[in-house]
């Protein structure tokens, strides 16, 4: 997976934001980070991991696809925030036993990164979620061109005053 590429296209994208907003200089790290755990919270949502009382089938793949790479920009663009864009980022962590223990893994690790704004509580956090796409069956071949169609359609969401 090209790391430096995704985070050099989320730049471009976070920079029209700040700039069509008018959000120079304040600083959206904690919205940024609450983003990302929405978006998280609506991956697991459509997995269905954790919904023990239901016989209902996780989503169809392209609909996990969305949602996470929804995940991907908000982590992306936190990494930014932080000035954490190492290219290194790419190694996956051990897995979990369970998506739901990987995703519970990932939330805690989203929280310890506001306790702790350094690069290796960034890179672990990037790391687990790498590792859950990997748990959610997708290829980073797979993440990598979603990530950038729905790239363009946040470009096309921002032409249209969304």
């Amino acid at each position: 997976m090209d790391i430096a590429g995704l985070f050099e296209t989320q730049r471009t994208l976070n920079e029209r934001i700040v700039r069509e907003h008018q959000l120079t200089g304040k600083d959206l790290f904690f919205e940024q980070q609450l983003a990302f755990l929405v978006e998280l919270g609506e991956l697991a949502n459509e997995t269905r991991c954790f919904k023990y009382w239901s016989k209902k089938p996780s989503s169809e793949e392209a609909i996990i696809l969305e949602e996470y790479v929804d995940g991907l920009h908000f982590i992306l663009t936190m990494g930014i925030a932080l000035n954490f864009i190492s290219s290194d980022l790419g190694r996956t962590s051990e897995k979990e036993e369970s998506l739901t223990k990987q995703f519970i893994r990932v939330m805690v690790r989203t929280h310890q990164l506001t306790e702790k704004r350094t690069e290796a509580s960034f890179k672990t956090l990037f790391q687990d979620f790498l590792m859950l796409g990997k748990m959610l069956g997708l290829s980073e071949e797979t993440i990598e061109h979603g990530y950038y169609e729905k790239n363009q359609i946040n470009h096309k969401r921002q032409d249209e005053g969304y």
